[in-house]
């Protein structure tokens, strides 16, 4: 086994890039260990614990590219370089003339063209002063990055409010500008729907039940998942609140967001009362992403829908309680919000006894590896362990589609799920997307209703068959 571990200073890549730079040498044959980050001190005590040679990190900080692979032979060393390359190398085609220079800064990119919204992605302690530039030369900006102290989002925040300028973020993944998506969001038609969300599962779980029922979003407005928080006081939910109900294009007003602080939602519910359209608040321990989409429709004159489901009759399956693998968190939290008046108490931890909910796009299991909606290695991996488990009868999954996401999840999870089926276990999946994606959510639904699993559009129908099983089944 060959190891190699290079540093390539100051090449910064956004983490979006480096979790599909990170996918692709995992695809590659004969890799058996695989990192590319940024190398922070986080990550440099990451590649220490994944036994690697620190001597060529000596000097390395968060602006360098570190890049470690353990492989089979100096052949699959050269092809993990291959692609890691094409994984990070824009492929621009030649324009047959001389091109301008790249800008540097955000205030020289804002003169060299017509763009009102900056998007970062750039590390946390770097966010602040980015989104300052960029709003101080008028732009909007939505910040993809997180770990940025609550006090610089405030500060920021304000700043936009004083400039009429929206700040989305930070930890903002998802959104939608007049139709096109940004970051982590899936293809969905235009239409009459404003969407405010603190959540990015939540707006493309609510975005997907619209699109499949026939009813476009003009705007999904993300504010990151702090800003319903007592410290921030939801400063871009009210700023977005404002701008969607003057927006003529839109008919209806969403707003998503975790469970918020009592204060701030009191603030939130105040506001839209004073909108002049209908406002539809959609709040995590209150009503679930389907109630709301429902309530949507009804202010859109629409008939209530059934969502698309693919499912499977798994009566029959072993007893136990249910494993929940998540990899959005917003799904988890619903799926708890669904399940517990019917199975009590969910854990939220691997080694906490009896019903788990794990959402493995946390912090705590996306140290030096990709977000699971792109790599699902963790997720396989503990797919396998619960159909193993004698004590777990329904595992519980949700599959996330779109621009960002997994090129083809499907074929990666069929194997465990297989093979849990044929030991007695259920298997209920929740399939977050459109047959626009780039995945087409049918042909991932049928491969995965092929394999035993049953496949629902809605997360909360998802849990709910989930909690069925589980008492039908006879739960310890």
């Amino acid at each position: 086994m060959i190891s190699r571990v290079e540093i390539h200073p100051g090449r910064y890549h956004d983490s979006v890039r480096l979790m599909q730079a990170s996918k692709a040498l995992q695809d590659v044959s004969g890799v058996t260990d695989a990192l590319v980050a940024m190398a922070t001190e986080l990550n440099l005590s990451l590649l220490d614990d994944m036994g690697f040679d620190m001597a060529s990190t000596s000097g390395a900080g968060p602006n360098d590219l570190l890049l470690a692979v353990r492989a089979d032979s100096e052949e699959t060393i050269s092809a993990a370089h291959q692609a890691l390359n094409d994984a990070l190398t824009h492929k621009v085609a030649p324009s047959g003339g001389l091109d301008a220079p790249d800008p540097k800064t955000v205030g020289s990119a804002a003169k060299t063209n017509d763009a009102n919204i900056v998007l970062l992605s750039v590390p946390g302690e770097h966010a602040f002063v980015e989104a300052m530039e960029a709003l101080d030369n008028g732009q909007h900006v939505m910040i993809f990055s997180d770990n940025v102290p609550i006090a610089q989002e405030v500060v920021l925040k304000k700043r936009g409010v004083e400039k009429g300028l929206l700040v989305m973020g930070p930890d903002c993944g998802t959104a939608i500008v007049n139709g096109l998506g940004l970051g982590f969001a899936n293809a969905t038609q235009p239409g009459p729907v404003g969407m405010v969300g603190a959540s990015g599962t939540g707006i493309q779980q609510m975005t997907c039940l619209l699109d499949d029922a026939g009813a476009g979003v003009r705007h999904a407005l993300g504010t990151g998942s702090h800003d319903l928080s007592e410290e921030v006081g939801a400063l871009s939910t009210l700023q977005a609140l404002e701008a969607l109900d003057a927006d003529p294009s839109v008919e209806v007003i969403s707003v998503i967001s975790k469970p918020p602080a009592e204060r701030v939602a009191n603030k939130v519910r105040a506001a839209a009362a004073e909108c002049s359209k209908p406002v539809v608040l959609t709040l995590m321990g209150e009503d679930t992403l389907e109630e709301g989409a429902g309530k949507i429709l009804n202010e859109l004159g629409r008939k209530p829908m059934t969502y698309a489901s693919w499912p499977v009759d798994q009566d029959t399956h072993r007893p136990g309680f249910v494993r929940g693998l998540f990899a959005g968190g917003t799904l988890r939290s619903e799926a708890r919000f669904v399940c517990m008046p019917t199975l009590g108490e969910i854990g939220t931890k691997e080694e906490e006894p009896g019903h788990t909910f794990i959402d493995y796009g946390d912090d705590e299991y996306t140290q030096g590896r990709a977000h699971p909606m792109i790599d699902q290695t963790v997720r396989v991996d503990r797919l396998q362990e619960a159909a193993d488990d004698t004590t777990v009868g329904v595992i519980l999954m949700d599959v996330v589609l779109g621009y960002g996401s997994n090129a083809d999840p499907a074929p990666e999870l069929v194997p465990g799920i297989t093979d849990a089926v044929a030991k007695g276990a259920a298997v209920v999946v929740s399939l977050c997307g459109t047959n626009g994606d780039p995945q087409n959510r049918d042909t991932q639904a049928i491969a995965l209703q092929n394999a035993g699993a049953s496949v629902w559009l809605s997360n909360a129908a998802a849990a709910s068959e989930a909690a069925r099983l589980a008492t039908s089944g006879g739960a310890s």
